[in-house]
Parts: structure tokens; sequence; C-alpha cells
């Protein structure tokens, strides 16, 4: 059996993976995507954290977080982004999946997986890695052939502060895909 701890860390830098049920492409819809970034954005109202990197896939999603110093509960944040989002995209008319009893006994919607998957950063390496794994994600997928041409991501934001080149792991000028060495993170998507 596995042996699944939260860490914790007031002030602490994390990497999430967050998943819909049934990997449904819930953002595929302009629709869903606008909800997510309004509810992202209404939760860090109340609970302040740092968005340091983000990419939103069709079924997924991953962000590195920064809490603040007195705090590291990254949990309760998570959940409120969750529930908000939940409660906007069917009142806005968005359909969930089909649940199982159990998960509708427990009055659960089929719009995300019940759990997420995070990861405590450990240093500026592993730091940089998980934000280099972000940015390629839609490439990783099949979304895009080039990190710039995905439009759901902080890769534009990054690429205006002077840390990435346009270039980076670009197939548009060469036609030659490079596919880097992300051995070390797991993307662990499924529940």
């Amino acid at each position: 059996m596995p042996d699944f701890r939260r860490y914790f860390t007031p002030g602490g830098t994390f990497f999430f993976t967050v998943v819909t049920h049934n990997r449904h492409p819930i953002f595929c819809s302009d629709k869903a995507r606008e909800l997510l970034r309004q509810s992202i954005q209404e939760i860090k109202k109340g609970k302040t954290f740092e968005s340091l990197a983000f990419v939103l896939l069709p079924e997924h999603f991953h962000c590195i977080w920064r809490l603040p110093q007195e705090d590291g509960n990254f949990t309760v944040r998570m959940a409120c982004i969750k529930k908000m989002f939940t409660k906007l995209w069917l009142d806005n008319g968005g359909e969930e999946v089909q649940i199982s009893k159990t998960r509708q006994k427990h009055r659960e919607k089929g719009i995300w997986q019940k759990r997420f998957w995070e990861h405590t950063i450990r240093d500026e390496d592993d730091y940089i890695n998980h934000v280099n794994y972000i940015h390629y994600n839609p490439v990783k997928h099949n979304l895009a052939k080039c990190p710039h041409e995905w439009p759901y991501s902080t890769f534009h934001r990054w690429m205006r502060d002077g840390y990435y080149q346009q270039e980076w792991l670009c197939v548009c000028k060469s036609g030659k895909l490079y596919k880097p060495d992300f051995d070390n993170i797991k993307d662990t998507v499924g529940e």
C-alpha cells in the first residue's frame, strides 16, 4: 500500500497536476477556460498564493504555486478552486460526467477527479525542470508542435520576461522534433 502523505511547508513552492473526472475534455470550451481563470483569481484574493507557472490542457492542468511564508495549506486553496469552478460551470449550463453511486451518495459532482497530485519543489534545479515540463506539456500531448503555439500557458509570460526564446524546443523552422528528457518528473494525471 502506498504511503501517501502531503507535506505542508509554510512558504513552500509546489507543483500540481489536477485532472477532470474520467479525463473529460471540459477545457476545450472557451467558457470553461474563462470560468477556471475566474475561480483561480477569486480564490487568490482570499487565500493568497503566487502562481509561478501554469498550463491548461483539455482535461487537466499543471501549475506551480508559492505559498505565503506563514501558510502551507495548499489543499484548501485547491479544494476551493475546484468547488467554485464546479458551481460556476454547472450554473452556466456545463455538463458533468456520469459518476458512481458512491460518489452520488457523497454528493460529489462528475467534474474533477477526487484527488490531485502535488510535489514539493526542492531546489532551483527542481523548479526549473518543472517549469520546463509545464511549458513543454502541450507538445508532449500532441496539442501543439512547439511550446509557443499553445495559448493556454505561462510560456509567453516567461518569454516576455526573458527566460525563454520563442524558439525554445521549437520545430517550426527546423522541422526536427526535439524531445527533452523529463524522466525525473512523473506525469501522474491518473487517479
